[in-house]
């Protein structure tokens, strides 16, 4: 009887919990035999739509568009099951553990290689290890000509080592007149 009078009563309490070091407000209504709680946002939190969606253009879709989203929303479609989903990271910390317990040293498991996949920083690496073996020959050749509005992409750049280098150059006549003086 006292369910029912307070599932009718249309209310919902507003309180404070504490999750993760942090109080939240949290709203409290009835549902079914028990209660279901919702966290709520501080006003700070909320942001004004318009910052985000103000931008978006307005897009005409056609007919046919619309009817083959529709038809893939349609198809793709289901009724919500809880034990298609797998917690993979609590799965990987259990077996941890247990490797733990068991007393097996734990090691960085090799990351997983499809078919297609490319590797970046051994594609970074490799490419850098070319430019270098590339760089080195390269006094021989011709400058290469550079097409209209390209001209400062094709100057040489000049960093640390380069400024190294042109101070050495300049020190070295001055150190050897030194010696020779002496």
């Amino acid at each position: 009887m006292i369910r029912q009078t307070i599932r009718s009563m249309d209310k919902v309490a507003i309180g404070r919990v504490v999750l993760t070091s942090r109080e939240h407000i949290i709203g409290r209504e009835p549902l079914d035999n028990g209660l279901m709680g919702t966290l709520l946002r501080y006003p700070y939190e909320v942001r004004d739509e318009k910052e985000y969606f103000d931008e978006i253009q307005d897009v005409k879709v056609t007919k046919d568009m619309l009817d083959l989203a529709k038809h893939i929303v349609e198809q793709k479609s289901a009724e919500f099951d809880p034990e298609k989903f797998e917690d993979h990271y609590e799965a990987a910390l259990a077996e941890l553990i247990n490797q733990k317990r068991n007393g097996k040293t734990i090691a960085a498991k090799p990351r997983p290689r499809g078919e297609n996949v490319v590797d970046l920083m051994d594609a970074l690496k490799r490419s850098i290890a070319g430019e270098r073996a590339s760089a080195a020959p390269a006094t021989g050749k011709k400058p290469r000509k550079a097409a209209a509005g390209q001209k400062e992409m094709l100057l040489p750049i000049s960093g640390k080592r380069a400024a190294k280098a042109e101070t050495k150059k300049a020190d070295k006549p001055a150190a050897a007149k030194a010696r020779k003086r002496a």
